[in-house]
């Protein structure tokens, strides 16, 4: 788009707008030009750091407890993370293909599987799974967060999908059937190699993502690292610090992977795979 401005006594000139804005988990990480020691990802990784150590050393009582209480949390979160990733990508990758399918009604399914879950807030999501449908089928608290949170994400994992296929060149597909490769074989050995590549960062956003989310999972009973602080505060009555504790590991955590995820794109870029 572009936009027409104009001066007194003076010609017309085209500007141009911005096509989008690109806004991710990952907003933290130093751009270019900014990598020096007081970038803003320094200054909030390795000051969070800083404050979580001061407080365990000159105040063990209650910080250290603290720290010492959440670790088996901090275990059944990555797990329900990384579970509820592996299988958001299994259901993406379907559920993407399904979006650019010349087949009518497979389309339709998967198209409306993308807009009503993305139209649900996760937490009504997990809510609904492990209440509502109690009545039908029991899942454990555990269960039920990583299949809630595996369709919710997998309704995102579907658009990236789809958005990393149709971004490789028409003319992959055409030369792959022009040497005899049926449409799924091309599909399968050509188009897909190329979309992990181009993918790999919007997956490494999404799952810093769901770290995060993950925290709505204690709602259900689930040990989580929130859980786990609640439980703490509950019983010393020590809400100011375990919630400090809990939001500073928290920070740590989804910075530490932010930098993975953008080591990784700057990798990627370099290779010549992302433009």
């Amino acid at each position: 788009m572009e936009q027409k401005k104009t001066d007194p006594g003076q010609e017309e000139e085209l500007i141009p707008l911005p096509t989008h804005i690109n806004v991710t988990d990952g907003t933290l990480i130093p751009q270019k030009g900014e990598q020096g020691a007081l970038s803003a990802w320094n200054i909030s990784f390795f000051g969070a750091l800083a404050v979580l150590g001061i407080l365990v050393i000159f105040f063990p009582d209650p910080y250290r407890k603290i720290l010492s209480f959440v670790p088996d949390g901090l275990m059944v979160t990555f797990g329900v993370t990384v579970s509820a990733i592996f299988f958001a990508l299994i259901i993406g990758l379907f559920a993407g293909l399904g979006r650019i399918s010349q087949i009518t009604i497979v389309n339709r399914i998967a198209t409306v599987y993308v807009e009503v879950i993305r139209g649900i807030p996760l937490l009504v999501q997990l809510f609904y799974i492990y209440y509502a449908l109690g009545n039908w089928v029991k899942l454990s608290g555990p269960a039920a967060a990583i299949l809630a949170m595996s369709i919710c994400y997998g309704a995102y994992m579907a658009e990236i999908f789809r958005a990393g296929i149709q971004s490789i060149p028409k003319g992959q597909m055409e030369a792959a059937l022009a040497l005899g490769l049926s449409r799924s074989q091309a599909m399968r050995k050509v188009i897909l190699p190329q979309t992990i590549k181009v993918i790999l960062p919007p997956i490494g956003n999404e799952f810093i993502a769901l770290l995060k989310d993950s925290s709505l999972v204690s709602i259900l009973a689930v040990a989580d690292l929130l859980r786990r602080g609640r439980e703490y505060a509950s019983t010393s009555f020590r809400y100011f610090e375990s919630y400090t504790v809990i939001a500073l590991i928290y920070l740590v955590m989804t910075l530490f992977f932010s930098r993975l995820v953008a080591m990784m794109e700057e990798r990627l870029r370099h290779r010549g795979t992302l433009h």
